[in-house]
């Protein structure tokens, strides 16, 4: 019977959070009530709460979901790509990245604009960003790639291209073709983080 009930609550918060994520893809994280979600669902406003204490809880499980699409598939993970030093394999992982972007295109437009008024949200991605960057950090580290004090920037401004762009195409799509995009995110990634002279 236990299994039962945790199995029908498990059932009921999915079906909170696929359906918030739709009410807040056609009307706006904003303008999106926790009623609505609730009426969506199926469910009545107590039910929310009994789940989550607020929309921005929920948009949390959303950042995790995105965070487990995205860093599972990381074989190898972000900081042996990183210390590596070899282009094929820094282009293998951020095309990976590039059609990770289709399965999660709805999950980074809700988190974005929770972010932009939600505190614990921006917060959050903020947290996000940086384990992404110091993964990468530990990857020249590891290898001493680099004067020390310049590591972090180098890092910070190849993840900050690649999060840059995905934002571009979650709002017009491939404007330069996939191919292309692909290349030259490659090129500056290595200009940024590999040492020509050990190849």
């Amino acid at each position: 019977m236990t299994n039962l009930r945790q199995a029908q609550k498990q059932m009921t918060r999915q079906l909170l959070i696929d359906n918030g994520l739709a009410c807040m893809m056609e009307h706006g994280y904003a303008t999106t009530s926790v009623d609505r979600i609730a009426r969506a669902a199926g469910a009545t406003r107590a039910t929310f709460y009994l789940h989550f204490s607020s929309k921005a809880e929920l948009v949390r499980s959303l950042v995790e979901h995105a965070d487990t699409v995205l860093v599972a598939a990381d074989q190898p993970p972000l900081d042996e790509v990183v210390a590596s030093n070899d282009r094929e394999i820094i282009r293998t992982w951020i095309a990976r990245k590039f059609h990770q972007w289709a399965q999660i295109k709805s999950h980074l437009v809700v988190i974005h604009q929770a972010a932009s008024v939600e505190p614990e949200i921006q917060a959050m991605l903020d947290g996000w960003f940086d384990v992404a960057i110091g993964q990468m950090q530990s990857g020249l580290e590891r290898t001493e790639r680099f004067e020390a004090d310049s590591r972090r920037i180098r890092c910070t401004l190849a993840f900050g291209q690649l999060e840059f762009f995905s934002m571009r195409w979650i709002r017009l799509g491939w404007v330069v073709s996939e191919r292309v995009a692909l290349e030259t995110m490659a090129d500056a990634w290595c200009q940024l983080l590999c040492d020509r002279s050990e190849s």
